[in-house]
């Protein structure tokens, strides 16, 4: 399994989605929108917006939070066969 995280450092969004990361030891590789030439333009043409925290799984882009509500942990805990953790 591969996972990309496109991110930055002042989301509050990607910073909780890291913390469900790594409280399930899920390893990732984390892209960094405004130190990453490119990267928020990857972003941009896959999701057709600047929206962040994506998750790129295995080639698959995966938005892992609703604007406004936060982090899809059920979903995220599913997609990822591991137990919710808040």
């Amino acid at each position: 399994m591969e996972l990309l995280v496109y991110s930055a450092n002042w989301c509050r969004d990607c910073r909780e989605a890291k913390r469900f990361l790594s409280q399930h030891a899920i390893p990732y590789t984390e892209i960094d929108i405004e130190a990453t030439p490119g990267a928020a333009d990857a972003v941009i043409a896959n999701t057709g917006k600047r929206a962040i925290p994506q998750f790129v799984l295995d080639g698959r882009w995966i938005q892992p939070y609703t604007p406004g509500k936060g982090f899809l942990y059920e979903e995220m805990s599913e997609l990822f066969g591991v137990g919710k953790t808040a």
